[in-house]
């Protein structure tokens, strides 16, 4: 009957619209829980560096476990791990677009890349979390002072430029956010090296794939 089929044809559709539109829903709910991982980051951090705040004065250092780790109470105008090389403007600024592009980068990522999705995650939450810093302070207080090990890098010439050379007693001062940040890139690069190693054992079978079709 052709009344029944356009029925059944509109009934599909509208089930079709259903799903579709639950399966969106979803999708963005899920998109949106991971957010809770950057939260969690942010609020550890915030809470720690009140805590050093309220309790230690600038510059005041506690031993922990000897001179290999203490709680030294600094405020930095530069980067991550003290890194600077520019204004506090720049690093407001460069903090705010890369905060941005981390959370754009994170929502338009698929659902089954769950290890970039977590670690883009924990990224955004220590990226907001020293830039929380900059805006309301104007610098980013770190505390976290460890001894993991030295470098020295000897002066050099390469053709016409002088490399002054370099020397790290101690490693840089840092706090949750900085840590946040570095596991999530170690993530990251972890996610990549599989990527890279299920693409390399997928191409064979494929291209075999492709030759049976051929013949």
């Amino acid at each position: 009957m052709p009344g029944s089929a356009s029925s059944a044809n509109q009934e599909k559709r509208i089930s079709e619209g259903r799903h579709f539109e639950f399966r969106g829903s979803m999708s963005l709910n899920s998109r949106f829980k991971i957010l809770w991982i950057s939260f969690t980051v942010l609020l550890f951090d915030q809470v720690s560096k009140q805590i050093i705040r309220s309790s230690m004065t600038l510059h005041e250092s506690i031993p922990v476990l000897g001179n290999f780790f203490r709680i030294t109470y600094i405020e930095n105008p530069g980067m991550a791990f003290g890194i600077r090389f520019g204004e506090n403007a720049f690093f407001t600024v460069f903090a705010i677009i890369a905060s941005v592009a981390i959370l754009i980068y994170l929502f338009k990522m698929k659902g089954d890349h769950l290890l970039a999705r977590l670690a883009m995650a924990i990224i955004f939450g220590g990226a907001v979390g020293n830039l929380s810093d900059r805006l309301v302070r104007g610098r980013v207080v770190d505390f976290l002072d460890c001894e993991f090990f030295d470098i020295h890098l000897p002066s050099f010439d390469f053709f016409f430029i002088h490399f002054p050379g370099y020397s790290l007693e101690r490693w840089p001062v840092f706090n949750v956010a900085d840590m946040a940040v570095t596991i999530g890139m170690v993530m990251l690069v972890i996610f990549i090296i599989i990527e890279e190693e299920h693409h390399h054992h997928d191409r064979p079978e494929a291209e075999e794939e492709k030759g049976e079709m051929i013949r």
